[in-house]
């Protein structure tokens, strides 16, 4: 099994932090998506669907990569598996100031993407390896997703801060490399035990494809697909839905989608010491039965409610993925959280082209708020699966067993 070291270690908490900045790294350009789009627009003469690319190409790398490759953080280990995701997204975003071509940057974009999944994949089992329970191992996951959501706010604000200088939207991309260099050096001076291939059943491709046939993996990949869903409503179509609107609340509606996600990187803190407080089936039926009414508040008062409302689901939004991530791949023994990690991931990126994707098209058909309603139909789906979930305790059995065996692992 993995030898994972002890979680109350000093080279643990320096393990958390470089995770922590990994993420924020990564998060400054896939969430600065929507801040570039409307530059490569202008500069390239381009269509949505064209400049769409640039979020596409990113989303399909990470999916492509934790699907097929997700396997090496348990095949390679985790620090050998970092440091190679690391290095590509670190060069391809670097590669980012030697041209200036619409198809370079989207073959770039997709690297990168290929890196991110990797890394992330790897950092995602890490922190299983170096947390003492599946409760710590959720809130250390909040902690994380608080760190991403950091990075979601200053990675567009570097986007406007060079625009409005006269500058290059490619700073975010370069300073993001920078980063990373930083990160490769200290993964490289702290030490990480060193994970154990299984003799009977190596990490592969195929061995991960094989958790599909678990239904923990569906339980959790479901709600996942549901969660990004709602999620993508607000940050990929709300501003759509504000044009025009001139109502008396028309000043908030014009930061929306900055509002939700200076919300959503608060509530992930707090969450982070509400989870180790609290169960965390009652954590997320509570938080997602909260973002649906919210939803339905704003379907029902319209734009002006709407404008208060929809950026608050933030609030209630921080919780969920983090948990439910962590608590999928607690599920799963240490030397297959590599895989189990990727796999999720691969549900997140599905959900994360084609629901944009569905919302767009069933706007285009019957008007912009209909993106929204889509977006509140995932929130509430998700909210009755949460309620079964807490009534069922179809997980309950194996997380148990997973904290009874996690002491003899974690030595």
């Amino acid at each position: 099994m993995t030898n994972a070291a002890n979680p109350g270690s000093s080279s643990n908490r320096i393990l958390k932090l470089l995770i922590f900045l990994m993420f924020a790294a990564f998060a400054m350009t896939t969430d600065s998506v929507g801040t570039v789009i409307p530059s490569i627009i202008k500069e390239f003469q381009l269509g949505l669907t064209a400049a769409g690319s640039f979020h596409y190409a990113t989303m399909s790398g990470i999916g492509i990569s934790a699907l097929f490759l997700g396997f090496l953080a348990d095949r390679l280990g985790r620090k050998w598996t970092i440091l190679i995701g690391l290095g590509l997204f670190g060069l391809s975003s670097a590669a980012f100031a030697v041209g200036h071509d619409f198809t370079l940057f989207v073959v770039l974009l997709f690297l990168s993407g290929l890196g991110i999944g990797i890394f992330k994949s790897a950092a995602l089992a890490l922190i299983g390896d170096i947390t003492g329970s599946t409760r710590e191992h959720a809130s250390t996951m909040n902690l994380v997703e608080g760190f991403f959501g950091t990075g979601a706010i200053i990675g567009p604000a570097i986007v406007a801060y060079s625009i409005q200088q006269g500058a290059s939207w490619k700073w975010v991309y370069l300073i993001a490399a920078m980063l990373c260099l930083v990160l490769i050096a200290g993964m490289v001076a702290t030490p990480v035990r060193r994970h154990e291939v299984r003799a009977e059943a190596p990490a592969s491709a195929g061995q991960s494809l094989a958790l599909l046939r678990d239904p923990a993996t569906w339980i959790i990949g479901v709600a996942l697909m549901l969660y990004v869903g709602a999620e993508a409503a607000i940050y990929v179509w709300a501003p759509t839905y504000f044009t025009g609107y001139d109502g008396s609340l028309a000043v908030l509606a014009g930061y929306v989608v900055s509002i939700f996600f200076v919300l959503r990187a608060a509530g992930r803190f707090v969450g982070a010491w509400l989870l180790a407080r609290h169960d965390w089936k009652r954590v997320i039926a509570i938080c997602s039965t909260g973002m649906a009414a919210l939803f339905v508040i704003a379907l029902i008062g319209g734009r002006d409610v709407a404008a208060v409302a929809l950026p608050a689901t933030g609030i209630f939004m921080s919780v969920i993925y983090p948990t439910l991530n962590s608590t999928g791949i607690s599920c799963f023994e240490r030397d297959r959280h590599g895989s189990i990690a990727g796999l999720l991931l691969f549900f997140t990126c599905v959900s994360a082209v084609l629901a944009p994707l569905a919302m767009g098209v069933v706007g285009d058909l019957f008007g912009t708020e209909y993106t929204i309603v889509l977006g509140g139909l995932f929130a509430v789906a998700l909210a009755l699966l949460a309620l079964w979930t807490l009534r069922r305790d179809p997980l309950g059995a194996r997380l148990d067993a997973r904290n009874q065996s996690i002491p003899s692992e974690a030595h």
